[in-house]
């Protein structure tokens, strides 16, 4: 009995540190976008076609590499990461 109530009370401790930190990520999920729609400082925007993307914990931007290469920094707010579904389904 003892063993089933410290149990209980180490997972109602753990859910709560886990729902107490609001939506920050425990666990880092692998998200797969096919282009990005950005805006750039002069004002225009653009479709980039994304070989691999990386953000960053400690702050707001987004690393985009295209396929020949190129990599850009853009500002969150500057970028939306599309993903469209397999034409397969």
């Amino acid at each position: 009995m003892k063993r089933l109530i410290a149990f209980i009370s180490l997972l109602i401790l753990a859910l709560g540190i886990m729902c107490s930190c609001g939506n920050k990520m425990f666990i880092d999920t692998t998200y797969s976008f096919d282009y990005a729609l950005v805006e750039f400082p002069d004002g225009t925007s653009q479709k980039i076609e994304i070989a691999s993307w990386t953000d960053y914990a400690d702050g707001d931007q987004i690393q985009i590499i295209t396929p020949d290469g190129t990599a850009y920094l853009f500002h969150a707010s500057k970028c939306v990461l599309v993903s469209e579904p397999d034409s397969a389904n």
